[in-house]
């Protein structure tokens, strides 16, 4: 033993060393034990030690009787557990006799003594070596094994932390915290009583267990509540007391229940018989334990009771008086401030504090909060919801009775207080908890923290106040909210250890192991400790505690208070004299040790692990740790000797006044939140110095934006100003003590100065991070990452000191000058977070052209340039001011032009050296309230400003991008009355795409326009949607209704549905329009003036009745025509809508007609006066009998849609249409897409991506200069097509506008018959209009009809006429493509209603002729038989030449031209199969080809064949009527008429 242990002194460099001694005398002299590797952690059992060493190697020493080679003699030597060198042990543990270790992967391995199953081992008494334990979640399905991160060893049993921080235990006696009465418990078991908490530590003492609890967030209930019980289920006493005054009602709920937990009724027998089995408790407690309830009898009851009240009653009376009163002890000054200081009773701020979890008052932060917990109705399903209810009932039982006096002066923030009698309502659980910052980043340690304990209680080692053992853990109250960060367990006694650098203790204290001398011992107390010694780590042995701590130097000091061993004697286990300790002792060999990280205690011994002389490093880090728990230490005391009970005084309102009292308890909020910060980095460095050494580990080095974000949050958006000084008689006697908090050196300071220095402490301390982590980056070569982080950081901390810091010297520069200011502008202009950078009292600057009597101030903020005037001022806003130097060369005067939003004006300052110094402050103040950086500021920038002058927007406020003091991009405006406009401005102005938005009062809705705007006017094409439902979609000119547009008034469900399309002058309906009204099922198409119909016009209705004619006055008026479904036909006057009054011509289906004077409603009866005629059919005289045309009356083709051309032409740059440059429409056809492209850039879902590469392409511009040759022509076709599919090209938004006005001409009601040749005229028109849109931007392009030249590799011998018709330049074939498949389904629709009766006619001969068999129907048709078998196979069956390509012609072409080149090869598929099956050749008749040809269509089956016929006739290009394709169709015409007249016989 004496090698491998010394107490010479260590050799330099030697890191993880273990000293071990026994007792405090100064004759005890530590021994090292000498190890190969550094020692990382050690565990101490009651005769025996582990070891864990560097590399995850564990070694044991001592006494191992398990051990087969040792039997019960004592080891001198480490040994090393080879079973458990294939492992990497990461944590150990020592109970009495036996011991654990964790591995890498969180496996436990177990040796030692197993009598009782602490090994957790079935069969085995004793484990010699380290063997696997299966911790196994058998819930899981299937079963999962436990991660484990730590494990406790006692005497009896063993407890496991896993992973998901919840607890198992295995072995025996009621500290398992398990619901059984069968021991031992051989398999590890989860404690379900702590389930659904977050478990930080478990720690075990001899027959009790102790775990750190994070502290469950409790948010508001939902749901249901229900009435809370008003008695305690275990000793039936009233859960809540009500105590008369003379004024008011004190309803307290402070009772505590000395029984314990309240069990279920199915858990009662459990309890009793766990406990007796155990062998647990106090007489009262064994002699109960044999009865079924599990309650004693009432007189034992009662008796308990009474003595522990006796006891604390004269404790009190021996105290003195002075105690019942309520003391707020100061932690580190230790003195105690009197009620008088505390004055406002806690009960009102109780209630003041429960009103603001309802309404909370703006820019008052309260330094506590309430928390409601009303228990929803129902047994708690949820595991939260059964930890909650659990934590309820041990709130109300779990307090010791014994600690009457703690009891009391912890009762302040557990009593409510209401004035009267408590008339009704239900019960709720309120508790007053310290408002601290919330805890929301996991990589700082949880101050938030409960301690729970349980097991056996007979010295009162589980801290509830009374001697009961406890089966279920069990929260100790007067604990909460301490900040407990570390515990401990003795033998018989428990340890606490929280941020602030106390040690609470409680339990047996036989040898003074508690280091105090208070009683009852069974709460925790305070350990007794000198002034300024802060404890950072405690062990607990079997009767005494050994605390690592922080004395007047940074390298720590051990203190021990407890047993005294007597050397020589160690198996004596009685008292020796002069071994009782009153108070913790320190031990003098500490500071030999070097710097000790952590401490261990167990059985007799303490141990100590130190590093000595390994690098600068080390002690720079115990420096660190060291300093931040000191300032830990002092910012509490500030918060709970001063703020706290300066919040609570009831005076403080009225003292202050209520600005000052909210500054004053933001500012203490503000406070308490970096204290928070501060006591999180203060316990991370701690468990950092006992766990890693490497600095890049460190929180605040790695995450170093929290500590800089949270200072800065907290101080630069703090209210700058120092509240008003308040009058000494607030503090009343405590003032000496605030003026001992702030350490002022100077002795007169005000308490002005003094809270100011208090409040300030925080930032002072930024410096000792800088200073601290620069001494720590010397410790590392200047290369390493090490150092350049920690140098980084520093620098990062001492800027943001001195920044902080300089904010302060603003915020006292302006605080002054605010002393000085005239009082009447003070009130206005005063902020709390303005600062004054220059005022010009010294006449420095003044205004231009100013009165000669005039004064003006000019006072420059950090957010504003105030111009005072006497009595009166102006604030113009930092961010949208500009200014600029005005030449001096011409003027001579020292000038600078301020522009602002609504004014401008000339400062002249007095020489170069003010004009530079106010230029300069005026731009830094600008761009840092811009962007926060202070440099020249942008001339366009993002602001917001209110309008004050301006009568258009006067009181509106602007918020977007600026050019020189006028809005221009992007931007909102909103007025007052609720109108907001948000889209692009120039110059001042709307201008560009806008959404405006206008409130209609009468309809409770808003008028909402989405459009073009031009000069603050709505200009261009918009939608406006009317808040009475109508939508306006079309152009707008000066705000009005200008240009084409469509009105659509109501719904097809409202009263009045209605859609008019058409041009519009000034917001009234004037030239072409459609209108078309649902209600009455009627359609206009034709002339307007002034929302009337004036002119000539068309109505069709939905009966079929079709008129045209004049009209006046908005009726029919004049000379018309009107048709009946029927064909009965009116020609003549009429006075009123449908109305004949005149002469005129009715005739009749079968030809006969009456001529004379009419008058009448059509359909109700005519008076008729004329001549009836009725024709003879062998009359040669036909003049009666010529066809009606009709379109005469109605408006021409070219007259129709000018308004939608016209702005085509206008945004070609064209005030009229073909007058203008070509050069500039190219440039605005650019403009166009490159504007419209930016627009649909913020909506990408609006363009596909085919899209987008069709503007790209479109951005390239078609060569247009010289001769079109058919390269050129077929560019010009393909750009053509590809800019009218896009609505961003000015053609492309004119075809969408005329196929948008066609179908709403020629759909629905518009679907007649007999508008067929107006559509048709109407197509034409578009085809010429839009060719000499197409000729004007490539002007060299050929009239219509006009040939072009061929290119050089064209074919030169080429005479036919295809190659001829090839070149030449017709609209249809350059158009018609892109047009006619948008406008095909209602033209279609025309023709088949048109030639209805002929295909009906045509369809029915084609069915029954197709009921023939080939060769009959080949016979019947004429065919030769040698063209019989023109057939061929496809898809396994024969198809006839031709017939596939017919049949479905149809439905994939839709131009005249493609459909005769689907004729075309239906020829020529024909004739090639006639020439295979000929072998020879041979040239086509008529009277041979026609027979095959109608079989072919025959079989072909085309429906609508006389639909389609006569479009190809009405829409061929005339240059092809001549030609092949005109033969081919002459054949299929004939071919129609053909198969009509067939009989077949």
């Amino acid at each position: 033993m004496d090698k491998q242990k010394s107490s010479e002194q260590e050799s330099p460099g030697e890191r993880g060393g273990l000293h071990v001694w026994r007792g405090y005398s100064c004759s005890v002299s530590p021994e090292k034990v000498l190890l190969s590797r550094p020692v990382l952690q050690a565990a101490l059992g009651a005769k025996h030690m582990v070891l864990l060493v560097e590399g995850g190697q564990v070694y044991s020493s001592g006494e191992l009787p398990w051990k087969q080679n040792q039997a019960s003699l004592g080891t001198a030597e480490p040994i090393l557990e080879a079973g458990l060198s294939e492992q990497h042990v990461v944590s150990v543990a020592a109970g009495t006799s036996h011991s654990g270790a964790v591995t890498e992967d969180g496996a436990v391995h177990m040796w030692g003594d197993n009598t009782y199953g602490q090994c957790g081992l079935l069969g085995l008494s004793v484990v010699p070596n380290p063997t696997p334990v299966g911790v196994v979640d058998c819930d899981s399905v299937p079963a999962k094994p436990v991660r484990i991160l730590e494990v406790a060893c006692g005497e009896q049993h063993t407890l496991a932390l896993s992973a998901r921080h919840e607890v198992w235990s295995w072995g025996s006696g009621c500290q398992l915290g398990l619901l059984t009465c069968t021991f031992p418990v051989w398999k590890p078991q989860r404690v379900e009583h702590l389930a659904g908490r977050h478990v930080l530590q478990v720690v075990c003492g001899a027959s009790h267990s102790l775990a750190l609890v994070r502290c469950l967030p409790l948010p508001l209930p939902q749901g249901q509540c229900r009435l809370l019980a008003d008695k305690c289920g275990q000793c039936n006493q009233s859960l809540y007391t009500m105590t008369d005054k003379e004024d008011h009602v004190i309803i307290s709920d402070s009772h505590s229940c000395p029984l314990g937990v309240e069990l279920e009724e199915g858990d009662a027998k459990l309890e009793t018989e766990a406990l007796e089995s155990s062998g647990s408790g106090t007489d009262g407690a064994k002699g109960t334990a044999a009865k079924s309830s599990p309650y004693p009898d009432e007189q034992a009851l009662k008796d308990y009771l009474k003595r522990l009240s006796d006891q604390t009653l004269a404790e009190q009376v021996s105290k003195g008086p002075s105690t019942a009163q309520s003391l707020i002890y100061s932690r580190t000054y230790g003195k105690l401030l009197p009620e008088a200081f505390i004055q406002p009773s806690l009960i009102m701020f109780s209630l003041f504090c429960f009103c603001l979890c309802f309404s909370k008052p703006p820019n008052v932060h309260v330094h506590a909060r309430v928390r409601v917990r009303v228990h929803a109705q129902g047994p708690a399903e949820r595991p939260e919801e059964r930890v909650r209810e659990e934590e309820r009932r041990q709130g109300k039982k779990s307090s010791s009775l014994g600690d009457i006096r703690e009891d009391e002066a912890d009762g302040l923030s557990r009593r409510l207080s209401l004035p009267g009698l408590l008339s009704q309502g239900t019960y709720h659980t309120l508790a007053l908890t310290p408002g601290a910052v919330a805890e929301s980043d996991g990589r700082l340690p949880s101050l938030q923290t409960e301690v729970w304990s349980w097991g056996r209680g007979q010295e009162g080692q589980l801290g509830h106040g009374d001697l009961l053992p406890r089966l279920q853990p069990l929260c100790i109250k007067s604990l909460s909210g301490k900040e407990v960060t570390q515990v401990a367990a003795g033998s018989l006694h428990s340890l606490a250890l929280t941020t602030q650098s106390q040690v609470y203790s409680w339990g047996s204290n036989s040898f003074g192991q508690l280091g105090h001398m208070e009683s009852p011992s069974t709460v925790p107390h305070l350990a007794k400790l000198s002034e300024g010694i802060r404890v950072w780590d405690v062990g607990a042995g079997q009767q005494h505690t050994l605390l690592l701590a922080d004395g007047d130097c940074f390298q720590p000091i051990l203190y021990y208070s407890g047993e005294q061993v007597k050397e020589g004697s160690v198996e004596e286990t009685q008292e020796q004299e002069g071994g009782y300790t009153q108070q913790p002792v320190l031990l003098p060999f500490c500071m030999k040790l070097g710097y000790v990280s952590s401490v261990y205690a167990g059985g007799r011994s303490c141990a100590a692990l130190a590093d000595r002389n390994v690098s600068v490093s080390v002690a720079s880090l115990h420096e660190l740790a060291a300093a931040e728990r000191k300032h830990y230490s002092r910012l509490i005391s500030v918060m709970s000797a001063l703020f706290q009970p300066l919040l609570k005084l009831d005076t403080l309102s009225s003292t202050l006044g209520p600005p000052c009292t909210g500054l004053l308890q933001s500012l203490i909020g503000r406070f308490s939140r970096l204290s928070q910060l501060t006591g999180q980095n203060s316990a991370s460095l701690t468990s950092f110095l006992r766990c890693s050494r490497d600095v890049r580990g460190l929180v605040m080095l790695d995450h170093a934006h929290l500590f800089l974000d949270t200072y800065s949050e907290q101080y630069l958006t703090s209210p700058p100003n120092t509240p008003a000084p308040p009058r000494r008689d607030v503090f009343g006697k405590g003032a000496e003590l605030v003026h001992k908090l702030s350490e002022c050196t100077e002795e007169a300071a005000s308490m002005t100065e003094v809270l100011t220095h208090l409040f300030y402490l925080p930032i002072r301390h930024l410096h000792e991070y800088g200073r601290l982590l620069l001494k720590l980056a010397v410790c590392y070569e200047a290369s390493s990452v090490e150092h350049q982080k920690l140098q980084e950081m520093s620098s990062g901390y001492e800027s943001l000191a001195l920044h902080l810091k300089r904010k302060r010297m603003e915020a006292e520069h302006t605080l002054h000058f605010w002393k000085s200011f005239p009082g009447k502008m003070t009130d206005s202009l005063r902020k709390s977070s303005r600062r004054l950078l220059c005022e010009s009292s010294n006449k420095a600057l003044t205004l231009q052209n100013a009165g000669r009597f005039s004064v003006n101030w000019f006072i420059l903020f950090n957010d504003a340039l105030v111009h005072a005037q006497f009595s009166t001022h102006h604030v113009f806003p930092l961010p949208t001011l500009w200014v600029e130097p005005i030449s001096e060369e011409n003027t001579g005067l020292y000038g600078l032009k301020v522009t602002s939003p609504e004014e401008c004006f000339t400062l002249l300052a007095s020489s170069p050296s003010e004009k530079a110094k106010w230029l300069r402050a005026i731009n830094q103040a600008v761009e840092q309230a811009l962007i926060g950086v202070g440099a020249d500021p942008p001339i366009s920038r993002t602001a917001s400003y209110t309008f004050y002058k301006d009568s258009r927007l006067k009181e509106a406020t602007y918020e977007g991008r600026w050019v020189s003091g006028k809005p221009h991009g992007r931007g909102i405006l909103k007025w007052p009355d609720g109108r907001t406009y948000t889209g692009t401005f120039k110059n001042g102005f709307e201008d560009g795409f806008g959404d405006y938005i206008v409130p209609n009062k009468t309809l409770n809705k808003c008028d909402h326009y989405q459009g073009q705007w031009k000069d603050g006017k709505m200009h261009g094409f918009g939608t406006l949607r009317y808040a009475s439902g109508e939508v306006y979609e079309g152009s707008f000119q000066e705000n009005m209704r200008h240009g084409h547009g469509m009105m659509r008034s109501g719904k097809l469900n409202s009263t009045s549905p209605s859609v008019f399309i058409g041009q519009w002058v000034q917001d009234k309906r004037t030239g072409y329009g459609v209108f078309d009204d649902i209600t009455r099922g009627e359609k206009y198409m034709g002339l307007w003036q002034d929302d009337q119909r004036q002119g000539t016009g068309v109505i069709v209705t939905q009966f079929g009745l079709y008129y045209e004619g004049n009209f006046s006055g908005n009726k029919m008026m004049g000379t018309g025509v009107l048709l009946s479904e029927d064909d009965t036909t009116f020609e003549g006057d009429f006075s009123e809508d449908w109305t004949l009054s005149g002469k005129g011509t009715l005739t009749m289906p079968n030809g006969d007609y009456i001529d004379g004077s009419f008058g009448g409603v059509w359909g109700t009866g005519l008076k008729i006066s004329g001549s009836y005629y009725k024709p003879n059919l062998y009359d040669s005289d036909k003049e009666r009998r010529c066809t009606l045309k009709l379109g005469r009356l109605a408006v021409p083709s070219e007259e129709k849609w000018k308004a939608v051309f016209g702005e085509c032409w206008n945004s070609l740059g064209c005030e009229t249409a073909g007058q203008g440059d070509t050069s500039t429409a190219w440039e605005s056809v650019a403009i166009a897409l490159t504007t419209n492209r930016r627009q649909h850039r913020d909506s990408p879902e609006l363009l596909s991506r085919s899209h987008n590469k069709t503007l790209e392409s479109l951005e390239f511009i078609p060569q247009h200069m010289g001769p079109v040759t058919l390269e050129k022509y077929d560019t010009i076709r393909r750009y053509l097509g590809k800019a009218c599919d896009t609505p961003l090209h000015p053609l492309g938004r004119l075809v969408e506008a005329l196929v948008a006005v066609y179908r709403m001409t020629y759909v629905g009601v518009g679907a007649n018959r007999r508008l067929l040749q107006q559509a048709v005229n109407e197509i034409k028109s578009y085809l010429s209009r839009i060719f000499q849109i197409v000729r004007f931007l490539f002007p060299d392009l050929p009239e219509e009809g006009g040939m072009l030249p061929e290119s050089s590799n064209a074919r030169k011998d080429s005479d036919s006429t295809e190659a001829q018709l090839e070149h030449v330049v017709s609209s249809s074939a350059l158009l018609l493509p892109v047009l006619l498949p948008r406008l095909y389904p209602p033209l279609f629709t025309l023709y088949a209603l048109e030639k209805e009766k002929e295909d009906d006619v045509y369809w029915e001969c084609v069915l029954r002729l197709n009921k023939q068999p080939d060769l009959a129907l080949l016979a019947f048709l004429g065919v030769q038989q040698k063209f019989w078998p023109v057939t061929f196979t496809l898809h396994g069956e024969k198809q006839q030449v031709g017939v596939l390509l017919l049949n479905s012609y149809t439905v994939t072409t839709f131009t005249p031209s493609d459909k005769l080149q689907v004729i075309q090869i239906t020829f020529e598929e024909i004739t090639q199969e006639v020439l295979l099956l000929l072998k020879q050749d041979f040239l086509w008749s008529m009277d041979d080809l026609f027979p095959v040809f109608l079989y072919v269509v025959l079989r072909a089956r085309i429906r609508n064949l006389g639909s389609e016929v006569n479009l190809i006739e009405d829409l061929m290009d005339p240059c092809v009527q001549h030609g092949e394709h005109g033969i081919m169709f002459t054949t299929l015409k004939a071919c129609y008429y053909q198969i009509q007249h067939e009989k077949v016989t």
